[in-house]
């Protein structure tokens, strides 16, 4: 009789010893079989890096990791196909990645990592917001939160001390697999796909911590393609024009003060979103004050390497002054937007 009466009071209550539910094993295959046999699938949500990647560049330059907060937005295309957002309170970087080629955009990342010397500078400025080129190092690719048995040895198996049937994810029901590094959860109907990981704090996986990561939009189109008008710094002759002052010529400085200078452009000769001008300034040594100003543009542009002239005319001046004056030309490089 008191069988009958627990048989009785059973199916009132939440399966005893996950009776009716799916096995771990089960569970385990179909987080696997998720990650390696989906076409495509988006991981979002937060973490907090503890790589140097995203940090701002030190000199020297900076070994050891500073925790930054981060957001994500990581759509994955099998087999090598990588569209990724991540975001820091300073620094925000749009990838690319397909196969072994890597595209980037996010003008302050590219500044934390180029070189402070007057070049390098701008390389930045006349970047922009433009993709380039460079390497898939920089991209996070996260492999032991993408690859399903990578996975499995990082989250599932003997990392789980505790199981939770009928946890809702989003709505959907799920079963969540526990233990000391975090909380996975899984679909609880077949496919049994991932859910959400949640990394413990201070646990480490792939160079990030702290994690709380959603997973959806399986096996859609993504229709990642490769950018177009790529800058690729190892081709100057990609990026806009960049025009550096050669020499300066003050023969013709009289009374107006005709001046003129020779620029050599060290990047290409299209893509700006103006044209490049030079502006000339009179400067009285002994006071620091300026005596006059005059601008040129740069019209029309010149290819990679080549030279050109430009010259204007700075007037309100006298003999006297110019004759102890110095004459200085900068250039703006506006680039693209």
């Amino acid at each position: 009789m008191a069988a009958a009466a627990f048989l009785a009071v059973l199916p009132a209550c939440d399966p005893t010893f996950a009776v009716g539910q799916p096995t771990t094993r089960a569970l385990e295959n179909g987080a696997v079989a998720s990650l390696d046999a989906a076409k495509s699938f988006r991981i979002k949500g937060s973490y907090t890096d503890r790589s140097t990647t995203l940090t701002r560049a030190t000199s020297p330059a900076r070994t050891t990791p500073i925790d930054v907060p981060v957001t994500v937005d990581l759509q994955l295309v099998r087999p090598t196909t990588v569209h990724v957002l991540v975001s820091t309170a300073e620094v925000k970087l749009e990838a690319i990645v397909i196969g072994s080629d890597a595209y980037f955009r996010g003008n302050q990342f590219l500044s934390e990592h180029m070189g402070a010397d007057s070049l390098s500078r701008n390389l930045v400025r006349v970047a922009g917001n433009s993709w380039w080129k460079g390497s898939v190092a920089y991209a996070p690719t996260l492999p032991d939160l993408t690859n399903g048995t990578s996975f499995r040895e990082a989250f599932l198996g003997t990392s789980v001390t505790q199981r939770s049937d009928h946890v809702s994810v989003d709505g959907i029901d799920s079963v969540r697999f526990s233990g000391p590094r975090a909380d996975v959860y899984l679909a609880a109907n077949p496919p049994h796909r991932v859910l959400r990981v949640r990394i413990k704090k201070g646990v480490v996986v792939d160079g990030i911590t702290d994690g709380d990561l959603r997973y959806d939009s399986f096996d859609q189109d993504f229709k990642i393609a490769a950018p177009k008008d790529v800058i690729d710094f190892s081709n100057l002759s990609t990026l806009p024009p960049v025009y550096s002052v050669v020499s300066v010529d003050t023969s013709g400085c009289l009374s107006p003060c005709a001046v003129s200078a020779v620029l050599k452009n060290l990047g290409g000769a299209t893509g700006a979103v103006a044209p490049s001008t030079v502006t000339f300034t009179l400067t009285d040594p002994a006071s620091a004050k300026v005596l006059a100003t005059c601008q040129a543009r740069v019209q029309p542009d010149v290819g990679y390497n080549s030279t050109t002239m430009v010259g204007c005319t700075m007037a309100g001046v006298n003999g006297q002054q110019v004759s102890a004056a110095i004459v200085t030309a900068t250039v703006d490089n506006p680039g693209r937007a």
